[in-house]
């Protein structure tokens, strides 16, 4: 008679089913995550880092920012086309949309002139419809006058479904302006919000933009 203990089999076959299940539920969880996230981010709330200072001094360089998705409705993921709308974009509105002239690269700006809108600018002054616009968020840190369409444009008139957009760092943005109109398809959502501001080259952290809201 042998007196060698064997281990069972079954209980070998045990351990690596539990072993499985817990992969397996691990797998899952990171999918599922991953899967919300991309929705989340499709068609609801999306973050962006904002690299230059166009935007000064409303954004900053490093400031990251939240966009709503769904201001103005929902879109068709990937081809850009309405599917549900809520509402229309307004005018000083903050907007990330799809650079028109690089479609690969995303833009921040500021809608000032409306679809149908004529507009012009006249030694720095926006004019829309033939009056001074107040444009409470525009900074000139250039008093010089530029002999270019930055200083003096138009008038021109906004075509339907499109939008004028200008950069609140005003002497230092490159824009409407310079590219033309942003049609609503390529809107991505309205910046509402800063959830974090830093910079590694310089090494800044901006504490008092932290949740900081976006107007």
């Amino acid at each position: 008679m042998s007196t060698s203990h064997q281990t069972s089999p079954a209980s070998g076959n045990r351990g690596d089913h539990k072993s499985k299940s817990t992969s397996r539920e691990y797998a899952e969880a990171i999918i599922t995550a991953i899967i919300l996230a991309l929705i989340v981010r499709t068609f609801f709330v999306q973050a962006f880092k904002i690299p230059s200072g166009s935007m000064r001094p409303t954004l900053i360089v490093g400031d990251h920012i939240l966009v709503n998705k769904m201001q103005y409705g929902i879109q068709v993921p990937f081809v850009n086309k309405p599917l549900i709308r809520f509402g229309n974009p307004e005018r000083e509105d903050v907007v990330v949309f799809v650079y028109p002239v690089e479609p690969s690269k995303d833009f921040i700006k500021r809608i000032i002139g409306l679809p149908g809108d004529r507009i012009q600018i006249i030694n720095k002054q926006v004019y829309i419809n033939d009056r001074p616009y107040p444009d409470p968020h525009a900074s000139h840190m250039d008093h010089s006058l530029s002999t270019g369409q930055r200083d003096n444009l138009g008038p021109i008139s906004i075509p339907e479904g499109s939008y004028f957009v200008l950069g609140d760092n005003r002497d230092y943005s490159y824009d409407s302006r310079f590219w033309g109109y942003v049609e609503e398809r390529s809107l991505l959502g309205k910046a509402f919000l800063i959830y974090g501001s830093w910079t590694f080259r310089p090494m800044e952290f901006h504490a008092s933009r932290v949740f900081k809201r976006i107007y």
